[in-house]
């Protein structure tokens, strides 16, 4: 990809629309090689002018994210004790809590349905332990020390089957899922835009730390009912380990977020707090506008007020 096919950065702020899905495919596309072991020889003469006007245009894309979110984002508390009650709350109150998509999937989804679910999801997927490798740079002592065990765990705890990113590949192998940046919803390659520009840019390392956060604190919930609509669909349980799995052990690492990450960087410094706070409803706002999405595909004609 030369710099003169990068047009696509232009649209970096736009939120809806024809240029809104033009701006999240090219982004999505250039991250699917961005990240990728390379030899010198093997790098363009204009990497370094292409990885930069992107930079740009994650940076002016994010800011734009930031600006939709004010409304939510105005009365982030600064103290230890009352961020930690306000995220919490989160898990109740947030964008996209409590959607009727999950339900509808666990007893009603065809496969066809399902495989078109799972499509989106695997593409926007933009992988935890690398997400968490990346944020955890510079990171203070007690937060990154929490952060190594869950990378840990991602890692299956140094066993190639208990990796979590395989697992999830298993899947989309078991359902043939080949998902590329022109077939999947823009709405889902948004979120996984979003979070590898969190980590990605130092200037958004809280907002990632953040971001992360309440994944761990929502995803339980969804993985859960998920979980039951494949077993329901007759899907063997080592394929669907997964779901299985981040449906219980999120939880523990939510605990343990939440008192580690969280409390120890707003106690560090209470300016960490507005932006862990943004980084979180970011990630819930644009799940939020992915499930909404999903629904509108499957004719789920359910009114949600907490959706974006």
């Amino acid at each position: 990809m030369s710099i003169a096919h990068i047009g696509w950065t232009r649209w970096a702020e736009e939120t809806e629309g024809p240029r809104f899905s033009e701006f999240q495919i090219g982004l999505a596309s250039f991250n699917a090689d961005r990240f990728k072991p390379q030899l010198p020889e093997e790098s363009s003469p204009d990497e370094l002018a292409r990885e930069a006007a992107v930079a740009r245009a994650e940076v002016s894309f994010v800011e734009s994210l930031r600006r939709a979110i004010t409304p939510l984002t105005a009365d982030i508390p600064s103290s230890p004790d009352a961020f930690i009650a306000w995220f919490e709350r989160l898990k109740d109150n947030g964008p996209g809590q409590g959607d009727p998509l999950f339900p509808w999937l666990a007893g009603h989804a065809n496969a066809d349905e399902m495989k078109w679910f799972l499509l989106q999801e695997v593409a926007g997927e933009a992988g935890f332990e690398d997400l968490l490798a990346m944020t955890q740079v510079k990171m203070p002592v007690l937060a990154k020390l929490e952060m190594a065990r869950n990378f840990w765990d991602e890692m299956g705890r140094g066993r190639a089957k208990g990796m979590h990113g395989p697992m999830l590949e298993r899947l989309a192998g078991y359902f043939e899922l080949s998902p590329t940046p022109q077939s999947v919803v823009p709405e889902s390659l948004a979120l996984g835009n979003t979070m590898i520009a969190l980590a990605r840019h130092r200037r958004y390392a809280f907002h990632s730390a953040g971001a992360l956060g309440v994944i761990e604190m929502t995803a339980p919930t969804r993985a859960g009912y998920v979980d039951q609509g494949l077993r329901r669909l007759g899907t063997p349980a080592k394929k669907r380990h997964y779901f299985a799995l981040h449906a219980v052990l999120d939880v523990k690492h939510s605990e343990e977020w939440n008192r580690e990450v969280l409390r120890t960087l707003v106690t560090d410094d209470p300016r960490h707090a507005q932006a862990l706070g943004e980084g979180a409803v970011m990630r819930l706002w644009h799940g939020a506008r992915t499930f909404a999405r999903y629904r509108r595909e499957f004719g789920i004609d359910v009114p949600h007020s907490r959706a974006a």
